[in-house]
């Protein structure tokens, strides 16, 4: 901490999602946001002089200089666990971006090191942080959906190769698992049927999923699509005394009690852009995010979050390759 009392933060990564780190950052008075280390230096100079930080291309020397108190990454999605392995060998805390990593022994390895070194370890389901998945949140743990009987998830957009053949279900529906998890409880089981039809990987999924609850549900996630589309995102949750929608994550929040053809509806109003914004769920995270780390708490979304969404992707993957249901899906 600085004399001041701020968090004296470094970045690493100056690529499209590092500018939303850097930003809201930067505008908190209780953090000293200092350097910015990224791979080329045209990138790393331009983001370094937008947010008046001090540029670096190597990480281990902007540690050395800086000694900052939490190291926040955004990385491409294939190139987080090399750099996130060199700040918690360095003893940084840190928050790392979804996806934890794509291979299930590279994660374990990522946890068990920053456990060894007791470090803060958060990773960026923001998610959770919507409005109305906060809404949800609260009306099922106030018990408003009696017993949870099927949820079902649907998200899809543009997407590319990006060099992994499930880089759709890795990268993108780890929001999916995370989200369906955080609001119903733990998947027990799963059956995935997955297609490569049109040659960018298995680039859209279908998966039947069980919840340890008994409750059922289903997740579609597609690159395929188009995020221009309405409803690029659709949630809902059904219970035996009522069901929730959610449009788009944080477009709209609808709750209708069984047998009631009125309902109640949520959304932002004219001057709530905090809301209306999905970028601003990020800053309703790190705010929740950096008051656990003020008091020494556990992050409110653990890097372990990130290990369990890519067990249940492999658990996927093992059911699309056998043709056969998968249980006992790992929790760390």
């Amino acid at each position: 901490m600085t004399q001041k009392g701020r968090i004296r933060v470094a970045l690493v990564g100056a690529g499209g999602w590092g500018y939303q780190h850097a930003r809201v950052f930067a505008a908190r008075d209780d953090v000293e946001l200092c350097a910015v280390a990224g791979r080329t230096e045209a990138r790393t100079k331009a983001r370094a002089e937008q947010f008046g930080l001090r540029a670096y291309l190597d990480i281990d020397d902007m540690l050395a200089a800086e000694k900052p108190d939490l190291v926040s990454l955004s990385l491409p999605n294939r190139g987080h666990y090399e750099p996130t392995l060199q700040v918690i060998r360095a003893g940084y805390p840190l928050l790392v971006e979804k996806p934890l990593v794509f291979d299930l022994s590279e994660a374990q390895t990522l946890l068990s090191e920053a456990e060894k070194r007791d470090l803060f370890f958060a990773i960026n389901f923001n998610h959770r942080y919507a409005k109305p998945v906060q809404l949800a949140k609260a009306a099922i743990d106030a018990g408003q959906l009696g017993e949870l009987v099927f949820a079902t998830w649907r998200f899809g957009g543009e997407g590319g190769w990006g060099g992994h053949p499930q880089a759709n279900l890795i990268e993108t529906q780890c929001h999916g698992f995370d989200m369906l998890e955080h609001l119903c409880g733990p998947i027990a089981s799963l059956a995935a049927e997955m297609t490569d039809m049109t040659g960018v990987g298995f680039s859209t999924m279908a998966l039947s999923l069980k919840f340890a609850n008994g409750a059922v549900g289903s997740l579609v996630g597609s690159y395929d699509s188009s995020y221009a589309y309405p409803e690029t995102h659709r949630l809902e949750i059904n219970g035996t005394d009522g069901r929730i929608l959610i449009d788009d994550t944080v477009k709209r929040y609808r709750f209708h009690r069984a047998g009631e053809e009125t309902g109640e509806v949520w959304e932002a109003g004219y001057f709530n852009d905090l809301d209306r914004e999905f970028h601003r769920t990020f800053d309703r995270y790190l705010e929740k995010m950096l008051d656990a780390f003020k008091r020494d708490a556990e992050p409110p979304v653990h890097a372990r979050a990130g290990y369990r969404a890519l067990a249940l992707a492999w658990a996927a993957i093992e059911s699309h390759e056998s043709g056969r249901r998968v249980s006992g899906i790992v929790c760390v």
